[in-house]
């Protein structure tokens, strides 16, 4: 998607060779245009597939997620990083660790809202390493449910979770895969 790579150069900062910030226009501040642009673009790509939920993790996917949610008119559910006392024994709870946060967190989905008569669109801002998307991976299998694919905004091609799921026959479309960081540049896979 050439409009989220030209924001990426323009407004997205590297901090290192494994870190890139988007905070300007994706997981922080949010251009409303560019994530109706990316939902429009997942949905049109999984439209055929038959969703039936779009799924995400708290909290930077929810926006691309919606969007995406929207476009398909199908619900949203997203996994929350904690845990709540009121649903206690009610949710699928996995334990994933975050790459860019350094922690270790539960993700929790209520049951009610993911069954086995699913077909599930994962949504992302992310995928490096691809923890996150194991243990959401995890749930839906737990639930019953089927995935249909998983939808990434940026991919690191560079570190494996992209390639793990599609490894694991995961159908990923991927807006911008970068292939580097290196050097304070980034560089897109194919260029």
């Amino acid at each position: 998607m050439e409009l989220l790579k030209r924001r990426i150069r323009e407004d997205g900062r590297v901090l290192s060779e494994q870190v890139l910030n988007v905070n300007a226009f994706l997981n922080h501040g949010v251009d409303p245009k560019l994530i109706s642009e990316m939902g429009r673009t997942f949905a049109d790509r999984f439209r055929e597939t038959g969703v039936t939920r779009v799924i995400t993790i708290e909290s930077s996917g929810i926006a691309i997620a919606y969007a995406t949610a929207i476009e398909l008119g199908v619900p949203l559910v997203y996994a929350r990083r904690r845990t709540a006392l009121m649903n206690e024994g009610e949710y699928y709870a996995e334990r994933v660790p975050s790459f860019t946060k350094g922690i270790v967190t539960d993700i929790i989905v209520a049951k009610t809202l993911l069954t086995s008569n699913d077909r599930v669109l994962f949504i992302d801002d992310f995928i490096a390493n691809g923890d996150a998307a194991k243990g959401l991976l995890r749930i839906i299998e737990r639930a019953g449910a089927t995935l249909a694919g998983a939808g990434i905004a940026i991919e690191k091609a560079f570190q494996p979770g992209g390639q793990w799921l599609r490894d694991r026959g995961v159908r990923v479309e991927s807006l911008a895969r970068i292939a580097s960081l290196s050097g304070g540049q980034v560089r897109f896979v194919g260029e």
